[in-house]
């Protein structure tokens, strides 16, 4: 495996930290404030250089620009044009090292918790969903036949342009995995959802974003998943961490405290010969820090990634 780190493109105390606990790949976030364009290759050589400045090489691009994929998603008046400022991008990361797009397809809603706050293992903080929260509210419309069409149209535009620049689509699912949030319905909400957008157009570029929580959440075997996707070559991206509960009601834990056997999920990877990226996602605030990024705390992250490792190292799953 390749041990990468969600990084931000400001260099910050968790650079450094990322470095310090042995990681030297990168997951990265673009600039949002206006002054990088995804379509010039000049923009990315510099952004790149950033990074591996201070030791780390970028692998993997997450998530899609939002002014991008929003537009793709609702399929607007400005999809088409947004579509084409995707293929610009596959065409600029050429060359960047950066092949690995994470995307989502949740519409108006992205990744969405009721709480914040929860208290876990020791009072540190970590998120939940309860469904009974939101039932009632409102924020959107979207039918699933929209997002299908939508979808659809977005990989049959793309897909042909990943190809060629060697660019791969790696699809996040929806999260929490409900078949519909505050009046918005989602798609990539199991197994089988996910196996039909792969098959869309059945590229070599357009596979998964193995997010274990997520999986889980649904109720599905995470081995089953890895085994499932591993097989057909479209395991390009794992998420590591894990909940308990379901999707309509759970809250995350720290990585060794779901309901997950994570040990059993490496060995899964192992034997299907994954020697991707993967990143610790979504990590408890631990006494002492601010709860202004929940998920997105330092030490908990810092946890997370010497407990992979460990993890790694015990069942001599090499990593890098």
């Amino acid at each position: 495996m390749i041990l990468a780190d969600y990084l931000l493109p400001t260099p910050s105390l968790q650079w450094d930290y990322a470095r310090q606990v042995g990681v030297e790949h990168a997951v990265i976030r673009l600039p949002e404030d206006g002054s990088f364009d995804e379509g010039d290759p000049t923009h990315w050589k510099s952004l790149i250089s950033r990074y591996t400045q201070k030791g780390l090489i970028p692998l993997v691009v997450e998530p899609m620009p939002n002014h991008l994929h929003d537009h793709i998603k609702l399929g607007d008046e400005k999809r088409d044009e947004s579509i084409e400022k995707v293929i610009n991008m596959m065409r600029a990361m050429q060359g960047s090292g950066v092949h690995t797009i994470c995307t989502n397809f949740m519409a108006c809603i992205g990744w969405f918790r009721t709480d914040n706050a929860i208290e876990e293992r020791g009072g540190a903080l970590v998120t939940g969903f309860d469904a009974e929260k939101v039932k009632r509210e409102i924020r959107g419309s979207m039918t699933v036949q929209a997002l299908w069409e939508n979808l659809t149209v977005f990989l049959q535009g793309v897909t042909p342009y990943a190809q060629r620049y060697g660019i791969r689509i790696a699809l996040h699912p929806d999260d929490p995995p409900v078949p519909a949030l505050m009046g918005v319905s989602r798609i990539l909400t199991s197994p089988e959802n996910i196996q039909r957008a792969v098959d869309i157009t059945n590229s070599p570029a357009v596979g998964i974003t193995l997010c274990q929580g997520t999986y889980s959440a649904m109720g599905a075997s995470v081995c089953s998943v890895i085994k499932q996707f591993a097989r057909q070559d479209k395991l390009f991206f794992v998420h590591f961490r894990d909940v308990r509960g379901n999707r309509e009601h759970f809250h995350e834990t720290f990585h060794d405290n779901g309901q997950t056997d994570m040990r059993e999920t490496l060995r899964c990877y192992q034997e299907m010969g994954y020697h991707g990226p993967v990143r610790v996602d979504h990590v408890p605030t631990m006494a002492g820090e601010e709860n202004a990024l929940p998920g997105y705390a330092s030490v908990g992250r810092l946890f997370a990634i010497g407990y992979l490792k460990g993890l790694l190292e015990g069942i001599r799953y090499s990593y890098r």
